[in-house]
């Protein structure tokens, strides 16, 4: 009897220190600060895998695992794509990757990027874009939030059921823009516009809710485009349009963390990461690309001389961007003039 109480002792000691140990080594462990990372896409597309994935991984190495990121796709805690920024603004999620244009006219000086056959590749362009958001929107248009990163994607195009190769052939399509300029670009060149989240787009097409899509090539694998039109319409030269991204942090929250954990958010943000993140985006067109030339499809290039009917009709949008911007106090001109300098300097 006494044996079996002493091996009865034994194990419930073993058993307790085993515990405590745990607990102990758990709370050694434990990240000083967790964050929440919110955005629209599947955890298995290009720019959570590629992007959202790689900073916050880094961010954890960097801080000796004292800051944690916890990652929600698909906007698993709530809301619509469109909310990600104020749930940045409001702390509903520490950070939110968001397309700047599902609030159309919130942020108007980063719509100057999205200006038709303005971009020529997505690096020079996220390199101006960060330069011109220190300049000019850190501290009015994005004052509430803490921007970490601002880039845009590879070259915009076109996928539709029927095939695209001049402006006329859009007439009577409906089709999903993901921008107030891409919008306006679609009803100059006589399509209807369909505003619609990337996520709906593969539901859209499936049930004829519209006849194509605008979308770099990067996202068509994700969300099937292929398989559902199979006419692709590119563009050398400059890109028909391109969208604005930003990685935002809540304001409140970067403030309460310590200088040395400050610094490490701040090492992998800012231009470098900015160029990185637009520079993997694009990257992944031509992958995805390559699944269009395989299934078939038809891929429709618009070469230079073409593209100058396409850019008339187009410029009229130019001038109605300045005068919206003249109305909200902005130099629309001196932007677009901005622009495509640094653009043109950082493509050399």
């Amino acid at each position: 009897m006494i044996k079996r109480r002493t091996l009865m002792s034994w194990v419930g000691g073993t058993v307790a220190a085993a515990a405590t140990a745990g607990f102990l080594t758990g709370s050694a462990l434990a990240a000083d600060v967790t964050l929440t990372l919110h955005q629209f896409l599947p955890a298995q597309a290009n720019v959570p895998k590629l992007v959202l994935d790689v900073w916050a991984d880094n961010v954890e190495k960097d801080s000796g695992g004292r800051i944690k990121v916890d990652r929600y796709p698909s906007m698993q805690l709530g809301g619509k794509p469109p909310e990600l920024m104020d749930q940045a603004i409001d702390g509903v999620a520490d950070i939110v990757w968001t397309v700047v244009g599902y609030t159309p006219g919130r942020f108007p000086s980063t719509e100057v990027f999205e200006l038709p056959f303005m971009m020529t590749n997505a690096r020079a362009a996220s390199r101006a874009y960060w330069e011109m958001f220190e300049k000019h929107m850190k501290d009015t248009e994005f004052k509430d939030v803490h921007i970490l990163g601002t880039w845009v994607h590879g070259p915009g195009m076109i996928h539709t059921k029927d095939p695209v190769s001049k402006p006329s052939d859009l007439q009577g399509m409906k089709i999903r823009g993901g921008s107030r300029s891409v919008n306006s670009l679609l009803t100059k060149l006589g399509a209807t516009p369909v505003g619609m989240p990337v996520p709906a787009v593969p539901e859209g097409l499936s049930k004829g809710v519209i006849d194509g899509t605008t979308i770099p090539w990067e996202v068509t694998a994700a969300l099937k485009v292929p398989e559902l039109v199979k006419n692709h319409t590119e563009f050398s030269g400059k890109a028909l349009y391109t969208l604005t991204f930003v990685l935002a942090m809540n304001k409140d929250k970067y403030e309460s963390l310590p200088d040395d954990l400050k610094k490490v958010i701040d090492k992998n943000s800012g231009l470098e990461f900015s160029v990185f993140a637009g520079g993997t985006q694009a990257d992944s067109d031509g992958p995805a690309r390559q699944k269009a030339v395989d299934a078939g499809n038809n891929i429709i290039t618009i070469d230079e001389a073409q593209t100058a009917e396409w850019r008339k009709l187009a410029q009229p949008i130019y001038d109605e961007w300045v005068a919206d911007m003249k109305s909200k106090g902005i130099d629309g001109q001196a932007l677009i003039d901005e622009a495509k300098m640094l653009i043109d300097k950082y493509s050399k």
